[in-house]
Order: C-alpha cells, then sequence, then structure tokens
C-alpha cells in the first residue's frame, strides 16, 4: 500500500515564501507524475503545479513566477516552492501522485493536505 503524507503547510505573512512537501511512502511501485492541488475556502479544488518523471512542469497562471514544482524520485518527494504569498493563496494544499505499482496497476492517490494560511 502506497501512501502520501504532505507537509510544509503553517501560517504565512503576504509577500513571505514557503515550501511544502510531499512524500511518498510503500513498496513495489513509482511514481509517474506529481501534481499539487489546492481547494480554498468555498472554493472548488485546483491544479497549482504538476511535474512529470522526467521533470517537466506545468503550473496554474495564478502562481506562474511565484511556484517551483520539483522532485527526488529517488526518494518519491516532491515540493512546491511558493514565493511573494498573497492571501489568496490561502488553502488546503494536496499531493496527488499517478502510483505505478510493479504488478502494472495505475491509479491516483491522494494525501491528507497540508493547509496554508496567508495573512494580509
Amino acid at each position: 500500500q502506497v501512501q502520501l503524507v504532505e507537509s510544509g503547510g503553517g501560517l504565512v505573512q503576504a509577500g513571505g515564501s514557503l515550501r511544502l512537501s510531499c512524500v511518498a511512502s510503500g513498496s513495489d511501485f513509482s511514481i509517474n507524475a506529481f501534481d499539487w492541488y489546492r481547494q480554498g475556502p468555498g472554493k472548488l479544488r485546483e491544479l497549482v503545479a504538476g511535474i512529470s518523471r522526467g521533470g517537466s512542469t506545468t503550473y496554474a497562471d495564478s502562481v506562474k513566477g511565484r511556484a517551483t514544482i520539483s522532485r527526488d524520485n529517488a526518494k518519491n518527494t516532491v515540493f512546491l516552492a511558493m514565493n511573494s504569498l498573497k492571501p489568496e493563496d490561502t488553502a488546503v494544499y494536496y499531493c496527488n501522485a499517478r502510483v505505478y505499482l510493479n504488478n502494472g496497476t495505475l491509479y491516483n492517490l491522494w494525501g491528507q493536505g497540508t493547509q496554508v494560511a496567508v495573512s494580509s
């Protein structure tokens, strides 16, 4: 069984920065792609950034230039660094992984989320 655990959220002042981490643990698996999503108060969950196994990245327009997604394949870990944070970045941030099991099974896995609050 594969699990995702996020960390790095918290309360940050506007203009500040943070770095979220998400670690996948288990056995006999690899991660094809990682994505970070967020869901703000009263909002739908939205894609923030994604990274393929090969390192190709994509970003939501709202975070372009302020966010950097990266990964360590050896450690099955993905990071999301954000700077120039705004109050509208306040949300629960979720890690999503496309898990590939050695038996050929491919599925999406969500983490439990980590809260980010940006004060003005």
